[in-house]
């Protein structure tokens, strides 16, 4: 167990479990002040034009809870979504974190050229949309991209996990690049390090996958194993025979203080 005895709702079912308007008040503790601010979004009602354009979708009985804000009634895409929920064995996860700049271009590597859902790349894949995306500048599993505040909502997360009396919280990368920058940010591996640690030698010259580098493919350029960004394109277009995802990378943060880098990415993003 990570957390210790409290008088108040310790777990997200716990919170589900409360009145409609108990579970919106604690949850709307998640929200940053620049999510008000940036996108004129009254903090009284959280509407913007007289329209509700944060939702939480957290029923009843459920063990997940979702955010979603968004900077216009009408806008087709969150520009802050998290996921999270407890798990089996009584631990806080964030299952998914997606910060998108509402100006930016977008992408559509969301849906395939059939307009089905892709689950952002990882279920099928949309090749001529994550080629301009990738052109572009953006990460796998990018429509838009992201604001760069991120880290300004790292601590309100944290206040809202100590609100809850855990001592930590964990987090799956869903790509290689999140992995990286979940580090950035203090998060120490509970599952993967040596993982990690061989894909960087693996990438290097005269490792397995620095050897499967080709200007061939727009995934797998030479130059790719020298950024995060490289690398996590190059993953992601399987260069390892497998998934990211698959992998069972876990990572943890404690609400109390900060964690160390632990891998050597090698290169910039």
């Amino acid at each position: 167990m990570n957390r210790v005895p409290d008088k108040g709702p310790r777990t997200i079912r716990e919170i589900n479990d409360l009145k409609p308007p108990e579970k919106r008040a604690i949850y709307h503790t998640l929200l940053p002040d620049w999510v008000f601010s940036m996108f004129g979004i009254d903090p009284t009602d959280y509407t913007v034009q007289g329209q509700p354009v944060i939702h939480v979708r957290c029923p009843t009985g459920s063990s997940a809870v979702e955010l979603s804000v968004y900077d216009a009634p009408r806008s087709s895409d969150p520009v802050l979504y998290l996921h999270m929920g407890d798990t089996f064995n009584s631990q806080l996860a964030v299952l998914l974190v997606v910060v998108n700049d509402p100006e930016s271009a977008r992408f559509n590597i969301d849906v395939d050229t059939e307009g089905n859902p892709t689950q952002l790349g990882t279920k099928t894949r949309n090749i001529p949309e994550e080629i301009r995306a990738m052109q572009a500048g953006l990460a796998p599993g990018q429509i838009r991209r992201g604001l760069r505040i991120f880290r300004t909502a790292v601590p309100v997360f944290r206040k809202f996990v100590r609100s809850l009396e855990y001592r930590m919280f964990f987090v799956e990368p869903l790509f290689y690049h999140n992995a990286i920058m979940f580090e950035r940010y203090g998060f120490m591996y509970s599952r993967g390090l040596k993982e990690m640690r061989d894909i960087h030698q693996a990438f290097q010259p005269g490792g397995e996958l620095y050897a499967r580098l080709t200007a061939e493919n727009p995934f797998r350029q030479p130059n790719a194993w020298q950024t995060v960004l490289g690398r996590s394109w190059a993953i992601h277009d399987d260069i390892l025979n497998r998934s990211f995802a698959s992998m069972g990378i876990q990572m943890y943060l404690h609400t109390d203080k900060q964690g160390a880098v632990q891998t050597f990415p090698g290169g910039g993003w």
